[in-house]
C-alpha cells in the first residue's frame, strides 16, 4: 500500500511541476511529511529524487545552448562545500540522542515562505522599468561575488530543507543577471540543481535518511506525469497555475515554519 501511494504522490507532484515548472521539493517534501513519512526521510529521498527527475532536463538545456556554465560553476563553488559542512555536522556534530527533525521541518518552512514570494513577486524581481529598461545596481555590479555567497547560503538551505535549488536560485539569477533570457535562467538554474540536490541527497544517505522504496515509488509517477503536464501547461494560463501554486507553499510554509509538522 505504502509503494502505491508513493507512485500516486510522484505523479501528483510530476504534474504540478509540468504544469507550472516549480514545485518539486517545495511540494514533495511537505506532502511526505504530511502523510507521515519522517522529516529526514522525507528530505533525504526528495534531494536523490531531485537529482534523478532534473538530470533529462540538463541534457535538453545543453543541446539547446541554454546553460551559463561560468555561472553553475559559480554558485556550485558556494553551494557544494557549504552542503558538505552541513551534512558533516548533522553526522557528527549534533549529538545521536538529539532528533533534529523539527529544525529541518522549521527551515523547510521558512524556504517554502521565500520560495511563495518569489513566485508572487516574480516579474519585479526581474527589475524591469515600466518601458522595459533594467535598472543597473549595486548588486548587478558586483553579481559574481553574491552569486557565490548565495550559492553557500543555497548549498546549507537545500540540504536542510531539500527546497530552495529550483525557483528561490532561478529567482536569483533574474535580480542579478536582468539581462539573461528566460530559459538560460532555467537551464543555468537546472545544471546547478543536479549536483547540489545530488551532494546532498548524498550527505543523507550517508546520515542513513534516505528510503529506496520510497524514492522508487516516487520515480514511477513522476516521470511520465511531468511530460503530461508540461503538455496539458500549453492549455491552461501559467498566470493561473502558478499564484495558486504560491498561495499552497506560502500556507504550507507558515504551517511549518511557525507551527511544526504536528499541530
Amino acid at each position: 500500500m505504502d509503494l502505491i501511494f508513493y507512485i500516486f504522490a510522484g505523479a501528483g507532484v510530476g504534474l504540478a511541476v509540468g504544469l507550472t515548472g516549480v514545485g518539486g521539493g517545495s511540494l514533495m517534501t511537505p506532502l511526505l511529511i504530511l502523510s507521515g513519512v519522517p522529516e529526514k526521510i522525507a528530505i533525504g529521498t526528495d534531494l536523490l529524487y531531485a537529482a534523478a527527475t532534473k538530470t533529462g532536463a540538463v541534457h535538453t538545456h545543453q543541446k539547446l545552448g541554454t546553460i551559463r556554465w561560468r555561472l553553475v560553476i559559480v554558485l556550485l563553488a558556494g553551494s557544494i562545500p557549504a552542503s558538505l559542512i552541513t551534512s558533516y555536522v548533522l553526522k557528527h556534530l549534533v549529538p545521536p540522542d538529539f532528533d533534529y527533525g523539527p529544525t529541518l521541518t522549521t527551515s523547510l518552512g521558512y524556504m517554502l515562505i521565500a520560495t511563495s514570494l518569489v513566485i508572487f513577486f516574480k516579474k519585479r524581481i526581474q527589475g524591469e522599468t515600466s518601458d522595459g529598461e533594467v535598472k543597473i545596481n549595486w548588486f548587478h555590479r558586483h553579481a559574481n561575488l553574491i552569486t557565490f555567497f548565495a550559492g553557500i547560503i543555497l548549498g546549507a538551505c537545500v540540504t536542510l530543507s531539500s527546497v530552495g535549488a529550483g525557483a528561490f536560485c532561478a529567482a536569483l539569477l533574474l535580480i542579478l543577471y536582468p539581462r539573461l533570457p528566460a530559459l538560460h535562467v532555467v537551464g543555468t538554474d537546472i545544471a546547478h540543481a543536479v549536483p547540489l540536490t545530488l551532494i546532498a541527497g548524498l550527505g543523507h544517505l550517508w546520515n542513513g535518511n534516505v528510503d529506496f522504496q520510497l524514492l522508487a515509488g516516487l520515480l514511477i509517477g513522476s516521470l511520465p506525469a511531468v511530460h503530461f503536464g508540461s503538455k496539458a501547461a500549453a492549455k491552461v494560463p501559467n498566470s493561473i497555475l502558478q499564484p495558486i501554486l504560491a498561495v499552497i507553499l506560502m500556507i504550507i510554509g507558515i504551517k511549518f515554519g511557525f507551527f511544526g509538522s504536528s499541530h
